[in-house]
């Protein structure tokens, strides 16, 4: 078993610390808000005194921040008190850029290092069914595997350093556009007077069929397990979900890709988001849809 530092224990990072706890490894965690540290202690976790003395004799390093300047603040700091041989796991959803300047740091160290960002939310985070999109060389991800695999279910090396933040700002821009699609398909049937239940039945088995639809459907009913049927309590936050499609238009525009749809589908969050739904579950977005319409029958 392995000594892991685990530096951020919020809602996705204080699970997956647990997780890895349960599997036998000894732990060590730092997060700077107390409430957080305190949850995390419960579930099995060494609380150190600062992210340095959490990285003391750490084999693993493993950091869940908000953002990239966050996870290069802490490389920058941590990887000084660092084994010789540890393993640099960030598992935060940031830019491309701030991966692979991560990545740069540890290998100035002599350190092997892996970008693997999450799907899954909060649910997959518990469970430890989340899907980990790992960059870095075969060495690292050979290396990484073992402690992903006890935080998840799928682990898929995707490339290269920055290689899996470039998979799951991708993917997420998918999901926030079919979101956005599904919601639409579910207002436009209310107003023609057909029923939820009809239009899962049909669209889940046809042509239509997604996971934003078959696993997260964002009206109450067709899928028991979807935060539709818990008053849209995350889940995967709206916040968080502006937050990638805001990651993809900024890899759109440093690339040359053109993202029309993604643009849109920032555009509707960020009305959400700013009418105060940040911390809905983004598949409450169907709400600001019904808003819309309602605007223009000149409710």
């Amino acid at each position: 078993m392995a000594t892991i530092a685990f530096i951020g224990l919020g809602n996705m990072g204080g699970p997956m610390a647990a997780n890895l706890a349960k599997a036998g490894h000894k732990v060590n965690g730092f997060d700077l808000v107390p409430a957080l540290r305190g949850a995390a202690k419960a579930d099995g976790v060494t609380i150190a005194d600062g992210a340095r003395a959490a990285v003391t004799n750490a084999d693993v390093i493993i950091t869940m921040l908000p953002a990239g300047r966050h996870v290069v603040s802490v490389w920058t700091d941590v990887i000084p008190c660092a084994v010789r041989g540890a393993l640099m796991i960030d598992c935060s959803t940031i830019d491309v850029e701030s991966a692979r300047r991560a990545h740069m740091l540890a290998a100035r160290a002599v350190l092997l290092s892996v970008d693997a960002p999450v799907s899954g939310g909060v649910g997959g985070a518990r469970g430890a069914t989340l899907t980990f999109m790992a960059g870095g060389e075969a060495e690292a991800f050979v290396a990484a595997k073992p402690f992903l695999e006890a935080m998840g279910k799928k682990i898929v090396h995707c490339g290269g350093d920055g290689a899996g933040q470039a998979a799951k700002i991708c993917n997420n821009m998918i999901l926030g556009i079919s979101m956005i699609a599904v919601g639409e398909a579910f207002v436009l049937a209310e107003k023609l007077g057909l029923s939820h239940q009809a239009l899962f039945d049909v669209a889940s088995t046809a042509s239509g069929q997604c996971w934003s639809l078959t696993s997260y459907c964002p009206v109450p009913g067709p899928v028991p397990a979807s935060p539709a049927n818990n008053d849209y309590k995350p889940g995967f936050a709206s916040a968080l979900m502006l937050k990638d499609l805001t990651l993809a238009q900024e890899a759109a525009k440093s690339t040359g890709a053109a993202t029309p749809l993604g643009q849109h589908a920032q555009d509707i969050y960020k009305a959400f988001d700013a009418a105060g739904n940040g911390g809905v579950d983004f598949s409450g977005v169907i709400r600001h849809i019904r808003a819309l319409a309602d605007n223009r029958d000149g409710r």
